[in-house]
């Protein structure tokens, strides 16, 4: 045995994840690495070697998050050591910036992090990560880039077992990496590269293991799941691959529900539409990223639709599941948007009824189109703003999940204590709402139990099993 995987030299590291669904099976899929690579896994900074933060670099109040997080791990004593988005993107800059950490890595790195890990507690200095535009490292045609991947990192692809670093009955599943769209406001896809779908039979095989791993559901991730398998050949589905996916997925020993998230309401296909509302096992819930409503604004963060095709996608949607789950995501205050445009956004919200609403208020990012944008909106008026479409949001939503008394749901137990807390099939982790279950006797973590809605508190419902009267 070499002294790397002696159990009595192992080294301890602990993971710090910060940001979506997608970083967090990145950080598992480091944890599998370190863990194969002789590293003691532990969950308190303060007795590790060394503190690996995946950071998030999505927007301003991310990025700070992540700083003060790298900075808390460098008051441990520990090495420090920046990984993910931010690090991605801002590799040198970071490092420079940012002295406390001992390294910043890229995805390039996460191969050999075990290796480069032991460098650095041995006192070696490794040269932080150089950025570049990860657009351009897969060929623009995207029916080319599965076999050119093979020779870039991408995280989350060529599955390695993961080491959960969470327990319980949910667990997010990456189907794809990357996304080709070009919204004025975002800057993911520069350092997140090109779009790239998992073949199917990897996504499976990852799936099948996280059921051994006591997985009740998946939670499908990536940039833009309806982008699904269009890089995929014919016999791997296409793109009709989701489709042809999400049955087999639910079909696996184990698992007893699957969702899908980030969805592109333009790429939003009939076919998949009635895949999602009306297959056995699959949540039928609705993860659109509508952004806005109104045509003048979308057009600017170059984005397609309108409030009335917004609407009539919904109602696509209702006319399959009228009790299926949708929410999404809005930035108001972007650049050039009138009090007009503000307007017909409420006009969709209030003829929506969408189950949860994300309000974010617009901020440059670096790099991107918006950024140069003439037209800014004051910060104080953006600020009034959120707290609009906030106040409506929060009415509205409200107002739906009282709908949603005397329906019955199922409900995947997350919670036992004082509090039986689990959530339905339109309630996603940690952002749509949950479900309190009154009189669960002795549920368990991980259980389905069918209840009927009996009261709603804003987004929360209140529910009660059939079988308890």
């Amino acid at each position: 045995m070499s002294a790397a995987t002696d159990p009595s030299e192992a080294r301890r590291v602990s993971l710090l994840t910060l940001g979506c669904a997608r970083n967090e099976v990145d950080s598992e899929e480091l944890a599998g690495r370190l863990a194969a690579g002789g590293w003691e896994l532990t969950e308190d900074p303060g007795e590790s070697d060394v503190v690996v933060v995946n950071t998030c670099g999505f927007v301003e109040s991310a990025k700070k998050d992540s700083v003060d997080t790298l900075l808390a791990a460098a008051d441990t004593g520990a090495k420090v050591v920046a990984v993910g988005c931010m690090a991605e993107r801002y590799g040198t800059e970071l490092a420079e910036s940012l002295p406390e950490a001992d390294a910043v890595l890229g995805f390039d790195h996460y191969p050999d992090l075990a290796e480069r890990l032991g460098s650095i507690v041995s006192g070696h200095k490794i040269e932080s990560h150089v950025p570049a535009d990860r657009r351009t490292l897969l060929p623009i045609s995207p029916v080319e880039r599965p076999a050119a991947a093979a020779d870039v990192t991408v995280p989350g692809h060529g599955w390695i077992p993961r080491a959960r670093l969470a327990s319980g009955p949910v667990s997010a599943l990456k189907i794809a990496s990357g996304c080709d769209r070009r919204c004025s406001f975002c800057a993911i896809p520069s350092f997140r590269g090109s779009f790239v779908s998992r073949r199917p039979e990897e996504i499976l095989a990852e799936a099948a293991w996280l059921a051994g791993e006591g997985v009740k559901e998946l939670f499908l991730v990536s940039e833009n799941s309806t982008s699904y398998g269009k890089d995929l050949s014919r016999a791997d589905g296409g793109t009709r691959a989701l489709e042809r996916l999400l049955p087999k997925l639910a079909e696996i020993e184990g698992i007893e529900r699957v969702r899908v998230s980030y969805l592109q309401p333009a790429e939003t296909r009939p076919d998949l539409v009635r895949a999602i509302a009306t297959t056995p096992g699959v949540a039928d819930y609705f993860d659109l990223s509508f952004q806005h409503s109104s045509e003048a604004v979308l057009r600017r963060m170059r984005r397609f639709g309108s409030t009335d095709s917004f609407l009539a996608l919904i109602d696509q949607i209702r006319e399959l599941s009228p009790a299926a789950g949708i929410r999404t995501n809005v930035i108001v205050g972007f650049p050039g948007e009138t009090e007009e445009d503000v307007a017909e956004l409420e006009r969709f919200l209030t003829g929506a009824r969408l189950d949860a609403v994300g309000v974010f208020g617009y901020s440059d990012e670096d790099g991107t189109e918006a950024e140069t944008f003439e037209g800014k909106v004051d910060p104080e008026l953006v600020a009034e703003r959120v707290t609009k479409i906030s106040a409506l949001v929060e009415e509205l939503t409200a107002q739906r999940a009282e709908d949603r008394v005397g329906e019955l749901v199922d409900v995947l137990i997350e919670e036992t204590g004082e509090e039986v807390v689990g959530r339905a099939a339109h309630q996603a982790p940690e952002v749509d709402g949950a479900c309190v279950v009154l009189d669960a006797g002795s549920a368990e973590i991980g259980q389905f139990l069918r209840c009927r809605v009996v009261d709603s508190e804003g987004v929360d419902l209140i529910v009660r099993p059939e079988a308890a009267g």
